[in-house]
């Protein structure tokens, strides 16, 4: 028996397993894909927010800007890319000017440090490659930028290094209550546990009528897209840019990556199906129209890919973190729409309280486990690229060009705690292949370090999520053998 149980390994789960795991806790995790942050987590605009957005007295406000200040502690302690860049908010006419002093306002409510309003002469001293018709803008300087997938990798790791167990290729189809313990069912595999966290995403309110008596919550899928540029184009701006806010969400954004890369995006538009990560032109067209209102020199031929995103939202206007009201000791965490992703840390700790609340004793661990070694060869002085290859050799064969990513860093990545079993799963762990060329030089040897690593044939090694065949037989034999 578990004491709890956590549903879904994106961002959120994975940083209430990390913060639950520093107490002597029996901890399961539970993610229907092949590899956590698979999901909403992978597919974002990797921004740390500062947190002037969210109205005043809302849990998104307060988990925001605590958020923010954990991420930048974690990412240092769990080697995590960030980089804290700071963040602009434009204005175009007087409108936006008005809109921006709205959110300054909230800005100085909910706490968040070193804010204030700029006049169009001193945002263009900040950022000359902006449009000159903007009128002023908001600065933000705990504004940043994450790897959010790595952020979510690395705080899974040490959740299992500190011994949270974690079961992927486990959708929870099932649930049964047993007294006041729940059992989980994943196909043929059972997990009971005592307590149960929902962190099941796009999901989760499809997780939470598992067990509840009747729906408490819906989840309102919203699809953006976005344009990933080379790094050719990665130093055009410094900060995260931003357009005024509107209903449907916090703009088309201009931003550095934690990579060197530019991210443009996204859009917002309703989707039906859950998992629908489309590209569309119309999307894509309207993404670059607006983007280039705040920076016109962007080159979007140096776009080295498109890709789209799904958000969790919810009908309702803030986060839900709470008790499912027919099910003890159920925690919902769901609806977890932008900021999520820079809110995680401190919803986890929200999601603590409320298990504490429920009866979960909480003992912390003596030999809790809280730093990361990651080996980035790039990185690294002449003296010592030459003494970590003395010491293992692997460290002196580049598989990624574009990325300069050797493999020894590749095999490290296999054989670090949650066990990536695809191209893709080493690619969110160590840039292999997020480079220009996108994996086309260094896929097939990524492919052949995981087969030999983790012994497997060849043509089991997947590109991502389950099916995604790389090699289905021999052509010398004619093609695919039935």
């Amino acid at each position: 028996m578990y004491d709890v149980a956590i549903i879904g390994c994106g961002v959120i789960g994975a940083a209430t397993a990390y913060e639950l795991s520093r107490y002597d806790l029996k901890i399961a995790v539970l993610e229907k894909e092949n590899d956590v942050a698979d999901g909403t987590t992978k597919a974002n605009s990797a921004i740390v927010h500062a947190g002037y957005d969210p109205e005043p007295g809302t849990a998104m406000a307060r988990l925001n800007v605590l958020g923010n200040a954990m991420i930048e502690e974690i990412a240092k302690k769990l080697k995590v890319p960030y980089q804290k860049c700071g963040s602009l908010v434009l204005g175009f006419n007087e409108d936006d000017l008005h809109v921006i002093y709205r959110l300054y306002r909230q800005g100085m409510v909910n706490g968040v440090p070193g804010i204030r309003v700029l006049n169009a002469r001193e945002t263009l001293e900040m950022e000359p490659n902006l449009s000159k018709e903007i009128k002023g803008a908001l600065y933000a300087p705990s504004g940043a930028i994450v790897s959010p997938w790595e952020l979510c990798i690395a705080m899974a790791d040490t959740a299992k290094r500190n011994g949270a167990d974690f079961f992927l290729n486990s959708k929870v189809d099932r649930i049964e209550r047993t007294g006041t313990a729940y059992r989980l069912f994943c196909g043929d595999q059972v997990v009971e546990a005592a307590r149960v966290v929902n962190a099941a995403g796009l999901h989760s309110d499809d997780v939470h009528n598992l067990v509840a008596e009747k729906p408490e919550f819906r989840i309102i899928p919203s699809k953006g897209q976005y344009y990933l540029l080379d790094k050719s184009q990665g130093n055009l701006v410094s900060k995260v840019i931003f357009q005024c806010p509107s209903k449907v969400g916090k703009g088309v954004l201009v931003s550095p990556t934690v990579h060197g890369n530019l991210i443009v995006g996204p859009d917002a538009v309703g989707v039906e199906n859950d998992d629908d990560v489309s590209t569309t032109q119309s999307g894509l067209d309207f993404v670059r129209e607006t983007a280039v209102r705040s920076v016109p020199g962007i080159n979007f031929r140096e776009s080295i890919r498109n890709f789209a995103g799904v958000r969790a939202q919810s009908e309702r206007s803030d986060f839900i973190i709470e008790e499912s009201k027919s099910a003890r000791g159920f925690i919902n965490l769901a609806g977890i729409k932008s900021p999520g992703l820079t809110s995680a840390p401190a919803i986890a700790l929200d999601c603590i309280k409320l298990l504490e609340r429920t009866g979960v004793f909480l003992k912390e661990k003596e030999d809790f486990i809280d730093e990361r070694r990651k080996v980035s060869f790039k990185s690294l002085s002449p003296e010592e690229k030459a003494a970590l290859i003395e010491k293992n050799p692997l460290y002196g064969r580049v598989i990624c060009r574009c990325e300069t990513i050797t493999e020894g860093e590749i095999v490290d990545a296999i054989h670090s705690p949650i066990t990536p079993r695809t191209v893709d799963a080493v690619k969110k762990r160590c840039n292999a292949g997020m480079g220009r060329c996108q994996g086309g030089f260094c896929g097939p040897r990524v492919q052949e370090i995981l087969a030999r690593e983790l012994g497997l044939p060849l043509e089991e090694v997947l590109l991502n999520k389950k099916g995604t065949y790389i090699l289905t037989g021999e052509t010398k034999k004619g093609g695919v053998q039935q």
